[in-house]
């Protein structure tokens, strides 16, 4: 892909701050004058977060791989003579921007990290989660001279919070108003209001998670830096807001702050330290404080819900973008509605500003990261847009200039995805995992509410009726990413003392946040086995599969055949069939059949594996061969109302790679018990004329009627979006032929377009019930 200039205001060269803006791929291999800096907090002179310059940007490195060969080149690189260890997870805090390198391979003499085996630079599948750090041997090498100074002061701006300091605020999350301060040394210092902004303010709340800030009476909180020593707290005229102004020393770390209101941290503004005895820095200010208005999804109280619902009504119904993928809240692919039609951008020139607009659209702050190459899993349909260039100030993302592209510009292997900064709730805090092998695995415990003043007692899940969905949203409160499996039985588990049940019924629609906004039975406990044997546990992944039907090719291969029912014994037998052809004349006569080919891709980020081991999969002697899923497919004949006419369902007798993309391997074969499953960037394909690739519409009278096909109906296999798993078209049926078309994927259309497709209100969502 071209690349694309990264926007440097000349003030940031100027005070050497941090830079983080994304670009696409640069096409120049690295010259000789690298950089590279240590970052992070808290760390010393010689140690820290490795973060590279290049392609006019500072990105970090991928822990992927890592090893002391590689921190000894990036050290000596520094003016170290050697590395004495290095640091993975993010030890010294995540970065943010580009991670330019993974799976780095040194053999330990190389002059400079870029003449080292990686996959490219710009080409990684982490998150900053996974930042590699350095430890260098604090012995510089005899005559070294480089620019690249490190300073023994800390003189980054990394981690920004809001404290509350209104009475009862401070319990509430998230906090959307409060004194702004960065992390110094040991603890937190404040920063000095004299010329502060909106623009400055807007910046602090799109790094917190919040789309933008809000007007504040700063005169009010000035009772809180100048109240007297003995006063406890102090009423303001006429407001009902009271202040914690217990007396606090005030610690001034920054002072003459001036931001533009696009940049994505604090960092990236002009500003000052102050340097030596700050004690009377700030005189004729107060500490800096800002208010922030959350999104829709964080707004908390029914009053203001309210408002933000009413702020958050589009134009014209529905919003015009969406994310899809995603583990986590506020990170996933970018999708975009045009001409009724969801489809993709392409990562042209896809950077933070672009990415920062999407996340404000959508009610979240500022972004993260811009994602490129499909890091999210390949989207279907359209590709919309491409070479994205919104300066950061527009609305929406349709405001941004951008181009129109063909098909041969753009595949879906480009789309682009974010991770858009999100406000801090504190859901993780209110479970755990005990008993695991590792820390995406285990027994679910949850914290429950004890008395005022209490420690929170934790708790059992009851298993009656957990299964993926409710997974799902137990490792997205964990931040663990996807479920791989929501466990029943839990007796292999059994390491941890908390032994009763606290939390039952719990019952998911798989997006929510947290398993408390689940639909459960509250504080009335209804559980038939409360042993811990029967507690609900969890296996998490970072990644997962996305199954989506080929739509044109059932159009394309729908036709009807009467087969006689001597043939269908086998069918009859696994249950292919209407129950109404027990009651014929077997074996005369014959079952009109509606057959179709089905192609099943995978676009996930993981394979598509059975639920069940090969060690329970069934053998079924009629057709010879292994069911490793009971239903892995719903095919259904449904009026235009909903009400279901004809019905059929596939096992999964055989998933395999029957074809692949360029570059991918076929790993699945079902020959002689082999592995059943399905690769990334691979499909499985049933053809029209094996058994039971039908529905039996002997009993369907002439009419009008919608063709739904359903994948892993049951949810028995995590994936990361499920919304995509139905196919509807529409059917005309005279009694002897059929006519098949406007096949598409559930989720694929606009509200509209769906209700005229369903030719009734209210039929909204992907599967009809």
């Amino acid at each position: 892909m071209g690349s694309c200039r990264a926007w440097a205001p000349p003030e940031l060269l100027v005070l050497s701050m941090w830079l983080w803006a994304s670009s696409a791929g640069p096409t120049q291999p690295p010259g000789p004058t690298l950089r590279v800096r240590l970052a992070g907090y808290p760390r010393k002179h010689n140690e820290g977060r490795v973060e590279l310059f290049y392609n006019d940007e500072w990105g970090t490195i991928c822990d992927d791989d890592f090893t002391l060969a590689n921190a000894h080149v990036l050290c000596r690189h520094l003016g170290f003579v050697a590395a004495t260890g290095w640091a993975h997870s993010a030890k010294y805090g995540k970065g943010v921007g580009r991670i330019w390198l993974d799976n780095v391979n040194c053999a330990g003499g190389e002059k400079s990290i870029g003449d080292c085996k990686h996959r490219g630079w710009g080409n990684s599948d982490c998150s900053h989660e996974e930042d590699a750090g350095v430890i260098c041997k604090d012995e510089r090498i005899p005559g070294f001279k480089d620019s690249n100074v490190i300073e023994t002061e800390q003189s980054h701006v990394e981690e920004v919070r809001l404290r509350a300091v209104v009475v009862g605020a401070r319990r509430q999350l998230p906090v959307t108003e409060g004194v702004v301060e960065v992390r110094y040394k040991d603890g937190w210092a404040q920063i000095c209001d004299e010329g502060w902004s909106s623009h400055n303010s807007r910046v602090v709340c799109g790094m917190l998670g919040f789309p933008a800030e809000k007007k504040i009476n700063r005169n009010f909180y000035k009772l809180a830096s100048k109240s007297q020593p003995k006063q406890k707290r102090r009423e303001d005229v006429g407001s009902k807001k009271r202040l914690l102004t217990g007396r606090q020393q005030l610690t001034y770390r920054l002072h003459s702050v001036s931001c533009a209101g696009t940049e994505l941290h604090l960092s990236m503004c002009a500003f000052e330290f102050y340097r030596g005895n700050a004690s009377a820095a700030c005189g004729a200010g107060s500490p800096a404080v800002v208010s922030c208005a959350p999104g829709p999804q964080f707004a908390t109280g029914s009053g203001h819900k309210k408002k933000q619902r009413q702020q958050q009504q589009p134009q014209q119904g529905q919003p015009r973008i969406r994310l899809k993928g995603g583990a986590k809240v506020g990170e996933g692919r970018v999708e975009v509605l045009k001409g009724n039609e969801w489809g993709t951008i392409c990562d042209d020139r896809w950077n933070l500003l672009s990415a920062s607009v999407v996340c404000r659209e959508l009610g979240f702050g500022s972004a993260k990261e811009a994602l490129t190459g499909a890091r999210m899993g390949q989207g279907t349909g359209p590709i919309h847009m491409n070479e994205v260039q919104c300066l950061g100030t527009e609305k929406s993302l349709w405001s941004c200039p951008f181009k129109n592209i063909t098909q041969e510009d753009c595949k879906h292997s480009e789309d682009v995805a974010v991770r858009c900064n999100v406000p801090y709730m504190g859901y993780e805090t209110l479970i755990r995992l005990s008993g695991g092998r590792s820390r995406f695995e285990g027994r679910v415990e949850v914290a429950v509410e004890a008395g005022a003043g209490e420690q929170p007692r934790w708790g059992l899940v009851c298993s009656e009726g957990w299964g993926t969905l409710e997974a799902m949203v137990a490792c997205r409160q964990l931040g663990l990413g996807f479920a791989n499996h929501g466990l029943q039985e839990t007796w292999y588990w059994d390491a941890s003392n908390v032994t009763e049940m606290v939390l039952s019924g719990v019952k998911c629609a798989g997006h929510e946040m947290s398993l408390s906004h689940c639909q459960h039975h509250g504080s009335s406990l209804n559980c038939r086995n409360t042993g811990t044997r029967f507690a609900a546990g969890v296996i998490c992944s970072e990644t997962a599969s996305d199954l989506l039907l080929h739509a044109p090719l059932v159009q394309e291969t729908a036709y009807i055949e009467d087969r006689p029912l001597h043939m269908l014994y086998c069918a009859a037998e696994e249950s292919c069939l209407s129950s109404s052809a027990r009651l014929a004349n077997w074996p005369y006569g014959h079952r009109r059949l509606l057959r179709f080919s089905s192609q099943i891709h995978n676009n996930g980020r993981a394979d598509f594996r059975p639920k069940a081991g090969r060690h329970s999969w069934v053998w079924h002697e009629c057709h010879r061969h292994y069911h490793s899923m009971d239903i892995f497919t719903h095919y259904d004949i449904l009026t235009p109302n909903g009400t279901k006419v004809a019905e059929g369902h596939k096992a999964s007798f055989c998933l395999e790679d029957t074809e692949c993309e360029e570059d991918v391997a076929k790993r699945y074969e079902c020959a002689n018990f082999g592995e059943q499953g399905i690769t990334v960037g691979c499909w499985d394909l049933y053809r029209h004329d094996i058994d039971c690739q039908w529905i039996d519409i002997t009993d369907v009278k002439p009419g009008n009627y919608i063709l739904q096909v359903v994948i892993n109906p049951n949810f028995e296999v995590a994936e990361s979006d499920f919304t995509n798993n139905a196919m509807k078209c529409n059917c005309k049926y005279d009694g002897h032929r059929i006519w098949v078309h406007s096949c598409h994927i559930g989720d694929a259309l606009s509200e509209e377009a769906n209700k005229r497709f369903e030719q009734y209100p209210g039929q909204l969502n992907n599967q009809i019930s």
